[in-house]
Order: structure tokens, then C-alpha cells, then sequence
């Protein structure tokens, strides 16, 4: 869907509707360090690969939750349309940020993303809710559940 184009009347139809799911994106260990690299959050669970599989049973590290999180973006951003009348978009927070499950080192994940609401703010600035939910290739239930607000600038 990324490829298509459309505007944001035409994304405003598609409230109350999952609008888009992403390819499968594997988070392994190189992306797991870079990140504790960026945030100096060096917990042996993210980074110990030697420990985790000496004293922890599935034997492989745990991606950060917030690195899962930060790649809401990425995620969106491969599987929407564009919107031809936007000029930029704004990250501009959560209602509620779940961290279901782990992400193991090796672990391939998807986001799925429902549209909850578009509110025309004034002309040219738009606020959107994003139901979203990542998931696991290898679990049944969600990994991160999130309400993400998003500003629309046209």
C-alpha cells in the first residue's frame, strides 16, 4: 500500500478500519546492540548473548521494548499509502503503550495498523489516532499494543 497515493479525505473513509499490516522485519542482535549503543541501556538481557543462553531457557537476548516501539515508524511508513496533500507528519505521543510479550534476538515482527480517528484540527493540520499491534512471527498473542497520535501537516 505504500506505494499508492491517495489524500487525507480519502484516509478519512477508512476511520473505524485496519488500514495497512507490514512486512515481517527480523530485529537480531546487531540491531539489539546499535540500539543499546544509542540509548546506553547495556542490560545483560540485551546485550550478554553468552549469559542469556548460559542461564535463561530460550537462550537468546531480548530486544529493548522501546526499540520495538521505535520502529512504529519505520513500520508505518512501509505499508501506508502517501498522501499527496500532506506535507510532513508528527509524531505526537501515546494514550497507552503495552509491552505484551518479548521480542527474542532473531524474532521477525509486523505492525498492524487500525485507524481509530482523523480530526481536522484547522485547515492543513490533522490529528490521527493509530490503533496499532505488533506482533511476533512466532507467538499468538501481541508483542506491544499502542495508541499512537499522530499531527497530519498539509
Amino acid at each position: 500500500m505504500a506505494s499508492q497515493t491517495m489524500n487525507i479525505a480519502d484516509l478519512a473513509e477508512l476511520t473505524g478500519k485496519e488500514i495497512a499490516c507490514s512486512d515481517w522485519l527480523t530485529i537480531d542482535q546487531e540491531m539489539i546492540d546499535s540500539f543499546a549503543d544509542v540509548t546506553s541501556d547495556h542490560q545483560y538481557i540485551h546485550v550478554d548473548v553468552a549469559r542469556m543462553k548460559k542461564y535463561f531457557p530460550p537462550g537468546k537476548t531480548i530486544a529493548h521494548g522501546f526499540l520495538t516501539l521505535s520502529l512504529l515508524t519505520t513500520l508505518l511508513a512501509s505499508c501506508t499509502p502517501n498522501l499527496e496533500d500532506i506535507a510532513t507528519n508528527i509524531n505526537y505521543g501515546f494514550n497507552k503503550i503495552r509491552f505484551v510479550s518479548p521480542v527474542y534476538s532473531g524474532d521477525s515482527i509486523r505492525a498492524r495498523f487500525f485507524l481509530r480517528e482523523i480530526i481536522d484540527k484547522k485547515h492543513g493540520e490533522w490529528h490521527v489516532q493509530y490503533d496499532v499491534t505488533v506482533e511476533a512471527s512466532n507467538l499468538d498473542k501481541p508483542v506491544l499494543i499502542a495508541e499512537w497520535l499522530v499531527r497530519l501537516y498539509g
